[in-house]
């Protein structure tokens, strides 16, 4: 069965052309930005530090409730800005309003870009659960990434989102992100290979805890980076310096 499925791999998620995707092994992410007891977050001050460390950065993107591309991972405001709201029922205006503990306002996207400006590269998460139009995001995040000359990847749990860059933005390098404990979708292998051959994408970001994985190392070996997450311990960074290409970092588990 598993050799079966591994060829089926080779067939449906060919390797990405190396001189698209080879940049990915080369850097260090910043798990949210470089963030710490002071710096929140996906917040400016938290990008600004990666930037200022020499870091690439992950961050999550989910939408306003007029469809700005926002930088925050919860869909509701409760541990990070302590309201009760979801965010997709707030305008960007007012999300603009609010404050995070360390007095930065949540940011859109545009925003996040403006802050990098081309000096290290972004993997950018797209959010999705159940019914959500996660195509939608697509196109705002297409839209606001129109003319950056930056470094930028764009990734998700949900296969939907690679295979709509395939389609409508072939330019924009495409990932996966996938765990296997309760908290996923992928739990059987079956299910893993399915996201795999529907997402087609150019790069996996793989939970760390889930490594060693035979899918994973047969898709390293033909050529496709692997990223990590979340690399928070020097156990961890052992272990992705093993089993990964590039960890996505935060905490004890940065260089």
């Amino acid at each position: 069965m598993r050799s079966l499925l591994s060829r089926l791999d080779s067939l449906l998620a060919p390797p990405p052309d190396p001189a698209r995707v080879g940049w990915l092994r080369e850097w260090t992410y910043a798990h949210r930005g470089l963030h710490d007891g002071v710096r929140v977050e996906n917040s400016p001050s938290a990008f600004r530090a990666a930037v200022e460390a020499g870091l690439g950065i992950e961050c999550d993107i989910q939408r306003s409730s007029d469809d700005a591309p926002m930088v925050f991972h919860d869909w509701d405001f409760a541990r990070l800005l302590g309201r009760p709201d979801q965010g997709s029922q707030v305008a960007a205006q007012d999300w603009r309003q609010l404050r995070y503990s360390s007095g930065d306002a949540p940011i859109d996207l545009g925003d996040l870009l403006r802050i990098t400006d081309g000096r290290v590269p972004l993997l950018i998460e797209i959010k999705s659960k159940r019914g959500y139009d996660v195509e939608q995001t697509c196109r705002r995040v297409v839209d606001a990434l129109d003319g950056y000359a930056g470094l930028h990847a764009v990734m998700s749990f949900d296969p939907r989102v690679s295979r709509w860059l395939r389609k409508h933005s072939p330019a924009t390098v495409r990932g996966l992100v996938m765990r296997e404990d309760d908290k996923g979708h992928t739990q059987s292998e079956l299910a893993r290979h399915l996201a795999l051959w529907a997402a087609r994408p150019d790069f996996l970001a793989y939970h760390i805890a889930a490594l060693p994985s035979p899918m994973v190392a047969a898709a390293r070996a033909a050529g496709m980076p692997i990223l990590t997450w979340t690399v928070n311990s020097p156990e961890t960074r052992e272990r992705a310096t093993q089993y990964a290409d590039a960890p996505i970092a935060e905490g004890a588990g940065l260089p």
